[in-house]
């Protein structure tokens, strides 16, 4: 397929660690509750039928690019869509988020996960979105897809939902090690194969989501998440060749190994807000961009105030191989023009610093 010809590259020269005019800016769950027209469209649909329709999930990843002056779109869908394909059903509960009716607590539960997926056919539905926004996006900003790590999904299916510790899931890692492994190696199976095919259907940048490394050992990630992060980074490009596209590996809590992601073959790393920029930039060398980590609350603050914060950031991380965001996702009760000013901050502070 034809695609527009891309306008706005930013993302992708800083993701190289080429030159540019300003830093690139967006920010994670840029589609979402925050934004009065998402709810709007929440009245009538579930989630995860928005997820499934590829007309309401391109609808949903634009909202954001029409109101804001934004450097990437994201395409609007879940990290649990794999779960899904894997046969567990997910539900979305309003006001508890995702939940799962019958989680996988011991081995022989693993007999209801599938050992392969067909991507077309279980998750074709994210295919058609991606290669619809990207045609209307009309080459706007670079459309990034995104999936989550191998260790995050694990965690969901066998706790059954969020949670501050997972014990359960942690309970795997020290009683069942073999059959972790076995799940950890179906699941990246899965990544490989779906990430690939959002490239082939439009995709220009790509995200892995590793939102629980905080609750590992360092040792635990070691064992339980690095070799499957580096392997998705390693056979998806592999797979595409000469269409690999940049990719992105984000770790809330993980700064304890980001020396060690840094080499896990990932063009940007993304942090969050519990490490400064000097010590990341240190930890992970010259030859790798960093993405992120204003503190996701900081939105709270006023106008002056989350101005100041967002150039403190910047004065920290310069301008070379740097993508502006938060060290999170954007949250309900933000409001969109703190977005506003976060994003026109980035590109006005970066602009003068660069000049």
């Amino acid at each position: 397929m034809e695609f527009p010809k891309l306008r706005n590259d930013l993302i992708l020269r800083a993701a190289r660690g080429e030159d540019v005019e300003r830093v690139p800016v967006w920010a994670m769950r840029q589609a979402g509750r925050y934004l009065p027209e998402f709810r709007k469209v929440r009245e009538d649909h579930d989630f995860f039928k928005i997820c499934r329709t590829p007309e309401l999930a391109c609808e949903i990843t634009l909202q954001p690019i029409l109101r804001f002056d934004l450097d990437a779109a994201i395409i609007f869908s879940d990290i649990l869509v794999i779960p899904q394909a894997l046969g567990l059903v997910v539900e979305m509960v309003p006001g508890k988020g995702p939940h799962f009716p019958q989680p996988i607590r011991e081995p022989q539960d693993l007999e209801r996960v599938a050992t392969t997926v067909d991507i077309q056919m279980e998750l074709g539905y994210v295919m058609d979105a991606v290669a619809l926004t990207r045609v209307r996006l009309d080459g706007k900003v670079p459309l990034v897809g995104f999936c989550g790590a191998p260790w995050t999904l694990m965690s969901y299916m066998i706790e059954g939902g969020g949670s501050p510790s997972f014990p359960h899931a942690k309970r795997w890692l020290y009683t069942y090690p073999d059959e972790s492994t076995k799940l950890l190696g179906i699941i990246t199976e899965v990544c490989v194969n779906y990430l690939v095919a959002k490239v082939k259907s439009g995709a220009q940048m790509l995200q892995v989501f590793e939102s629980h490394a905080g609750i590992l050992t360092i040792s635990q990630f070691r064992q339980f998440a690095l070799p499957f992060i580096s392997a998705i980074a390693r056979r998806v490009k592999e797979a595409l060749g000469d269409e690999a596209v940049p990719m992105t590996y984000f770790s809330r809590g993980g700064h304890h190994a980001i020396g060690t992601i840094a080499e896990s073959g990932y063009d940007v790393i993304s942090v969050d807000w519990t490490i400064e920029p000097e010590e990341a930039r240190k930890l992970v060398g010259p030859n790798v961009t960093l993405q992120g980590n204003l503190d996701p609350c900081a939105l709270f603050s006023g106008e002056e105030k989350l101005a100041s914060l967002t150039r403190d950031m910047l004065d920290k991380f310069g301008c070379k191989r740097y993508i502006a965001n938060l060290g999170h996702g954007m949250m309900p009760d933000f409001k969109p023009e703190s977005l506003e000013v976060f994003v026109n901050t980035v590109h006005s502070h970066s602009e003068k610093l660069l000049s």
